[in-house]
């Protein structure tokens, strides 16, 4: 046994080393400075298993372990001493654990927030900034009230010193970051679930800009998203204009879903969950409930798909209590429920439903021919509406509004493994890799936002 700790001290050490380095040598120019992000799930004791042939051991029964693991994680992230730090899987039901995390994280220089999942469950989140790098202009927090008791962090912050490249009394230099662990898809009917908890975080997120009549800031999403590049989340986010850091950083497409992993799950499978997602202020970006309603029939043609129905047959499904050749609003709503889109608490509300059919009965006639069908629910060819459009907002004196924007400049998963789609048997730190990404501020027009 203690060899087997020796080994993996070893490798970690290894690896921390390895990234460190990577990570420094990307902001290591003092002529164009970056900031640095990091997110981790950093495995709750109360679920990490501490035995293999009885799942009912935890790592929480044995304080030592529980309490070197959290250390070594803070050592890794206080050697690597990102500008912003993001943690799920936060034991927030711990006094000594949280203690010691707010302990070493404010010795280092760091404000941090910790948020406890909604029903006691034990776990949460924790964000945390260097108060060298950024000033705190509010915090809030996003409670779901859902069947998985998720919650999300929204932090508003403004650079203390500006970047050389953004100096100027017309640059806005603030960013909005948020930090989730989005629900475990333990089956298909949770889809739509994951799908709600990102709908609200961007809902929210728009409502906060509107409130506050902020113009567009860069936006950094960080977490454990508990879906892959393949997932109807990720579709959703892009269709808003996120990228993946990540993937941009190593310029991997859509489709290099295979490239990387960053979680090895209580199955034993692996797989890429955890994104640090960027929004640039000049992004156009789809109307936010356009992209929700084209993501939710995104996931009911997969639906009808993995039923092994052809188009004829999911048109006759759908419109299987009508004796005639369209598809009527209850008809539509029978093969929703037949699908598990709804009928149950965490399915679509009736009124989601409603703007559904609003959106699928074009012609508004209150019934869907088999044209109507093709067009917007088997092979839809959706509007490129926009909420945002690079309008020249101007100023009392003509001059265009300015902000700060990212580009990205490097991006390194730990262990190095992740990086090449394997997961290292000798890791314990977590069950998840840790992502850290290095964005470089650039000055860009402001975008303003549209009601």
């Amino acid at each position: 046994m203690r060899k087997e700790r020796r080994r993996s001290s070893k490798m970690e050490g290894r690896v921390s080393r390895i990234g460190s380095y990577a990570i420094s040598s990307s902001v290591g120019d003092r002529q164009h400075p970056c900031i640095t992000c990091t997110t981790f799930n950093i495995l709750a004791p109360i679920y990490k298993r501490s035995n293999r042939q009885d799942p009912s051991c935890r790592e929480s029964d044995c304080r030592a372990n529980w309490l070197a693991r959290n250390h070594r994680i803070l050592d890794w992230l206080l050697n690597e001493r990102s500008s912003i730090i993001c943690l799920q899987e936060f034991w927030v039901g711990n006094e000594e654990l949280v203690n010691m995390y707010e302990k070493r994280l404010g010795d280092a220089g760091y404000i941090s927030y910790k948020l406890a999942r909604t029903n006691n469950r034990g776990d949460g989140l924790l964000i945390a900034v260097r108060k060298d790098y950024f000033r705190v202009i509010k915090y809030k927090e996003l409670l779901f009230y859902d069947c998985g008791d998720r919650v999300a962090q929204l932090l508003h912050v403004e650079l203390v010193a500006p970047f050389p490249e953004c100096r100027g009394n017309d640059v806005r230099q603030e960013i909005l970051i948020v930090n989730t662990h989005l629900l475990f898809p333990h089956n298909s009917s949770l889809c739509i679930v994951r799908l709600h908890q990102v709908y609200k975080i961007l809902q929210s997120v728009e409502s906060y800009q509107k409130e506050n009549n902020l113009n567009s800031l860069p936006i950094i999403l960080c977490g454990d998203w508990n879906g892959s590049k393949r997932g109807h989340v990720y579709k959703f986010l892009r269709s808003q204009g996120f990228v993946s850091s990540y993937d941009t950083a190593h310029q991997y497409t859509d489709a290099d879903a295979h490239k990387w992993v960053s979680h090895r799950n209580h199955r034993g499978n692996i797989c890429g969950v955890d994104f640090i997602w960027l929004l640039n202020p000049n992004s156009y970006r789809k109307l936010l409930k356009t992209s929700w309603i084209e993501t939710v029939f995104g996931i009911f043609k997969c639906l009808l798909r993995e039923a092994s129905l052809t188009e004829n047959g999911a048109f006759a499904i759908l419109n299987a209590d009508n004796a005639g050749d369209c598809i009527t609003y209850l008809g539509f709503c029978k093969a929703l429920k037949q699908f598990k889109l709804t009928g149950h608490s965490h399915g679509l509300s009736a009124e989601e439903t409603k703007d559904l059919w609003v959106q699928v009965d074009i012609d508004g006639d209150g019934v869907v021919n088999f044209e109507e069908f093709k067009q917007q629910i088997w092979n839809p060819s959706w509007s490129e509406q926009r909420t945002e459009e690079k309008s020249k907002f101007q100023d009392g004196k003509g001059c265009q509004k300015q902000t700060i924007g990212f580009s990205v400049k490097n991006a390194v998963l730990f262990p190095p493994e992740v990086e090449k789609g394997r997961w290292p048997e000798n890791y314990s730190l977590s069950d998840h890799a840790r992502l850290t990404v290095v964005f470089s501020p650039i000055k860009m027009p402001c975008s303003q936002l549209i009601s």
